[in-house]
């Protein structure tokens, strides 16, 4: 799927319906992270998850690496869309692949400094055993490699996405003022947002969301002009 647009960190059922209005595809939970505090339970997200429907999507956001505790926990929420933000080794993603090939993989490339020549070479080892990428950056502060709030090299996410044989999500810093050129720079199959369209109170503001929604939507149709 081209042009997807996917909104993480979901609070709740009313924040979760306010996304599938604006059509967004994916509907992320990020849960049992090393880092981050988790935006809800394990026990709210299956009830949240349970009201998304078709052609929405729930999204686990994880750090886990051992494949049966993966699938387990996929199963425990309803969900076959799983976000691994954490090092898993190809054995661990082969093991999901072929014990369960109805689960749809996303390996995060996270940037920090020049590490432009490690997520190449994660990208050659690991496009076999996944469906997606997804580019992300590193807070160096809180050692966080999602929901920081903050861009990176985008050069490095344009090289990744040529290289990649792969579609490669763009993520990481994203808001309504930045995101249509960044898609125009980088040419992602789509893109991830989370902290970029939340209020102060941390929950997804309706306007943020809306606009990010159309400038995304603006500058996926300016590419295929």
């Amino acid at each position: 799927m081209n042009n997807l647009i996917q909104v993480a960190g979901i609070i709740d059922s009313d924040e979760a319906a306010m996304l599938m209005k604006f059509g967004i595809e994916y509907l992320g939970f990020p849960l049992r992270l090393p880092v981050n505090k988790d935006d809800l339970t394990e026990e709210e997200a299956v009830k949240v998850i349970k009201e998304i429907v078709p052609p929405h999507k729930a999204v686990l956001i994880t750090y886990l690496d051992k494949a049966e505790e993966i699938i387990k926990f996929c199963d425990k929420l309803n969900v076959h869309i799983i976000q691994l933000h954490g090092r898993i080794s190809t054995g661990e993603l082969k093991k999901i692949k072929m014990n369960r090939p109805d689960i749809e993989i996303i390996k995060s490339l996270v940037v920090y400094k020049d590490n432009y020549p490690e997520l190449e070479n994660t990208v050659q080892e690991l496009f076999q055993w996944v469906d997606y990428f997804i580019t992300d950056t590193f807070d160096p502060v809180t050692g966080a490699s999602g929901a920081t709030g903050k861009t990176h090299d985008w050069k490095i996410s344009k090289k990744l996405v040529e290289i990649s044989p792969k579609p490669v999500i763009l993520a990481g810093g994203l808001n309504p003022s930045n995101v249509r050129q960044a898609i125009l720079k980088i040419q992602p199959a789509g893109v991830d947002v989370h902290t970029g369209v939340e209020s102060s109170n941390g929950r997804k503001d309706y306007n943020l969301v809306r606009k990010f929604v159309l400038e995304v939507k603006q500058a996926f149709a300016d590419i295929f002009i």
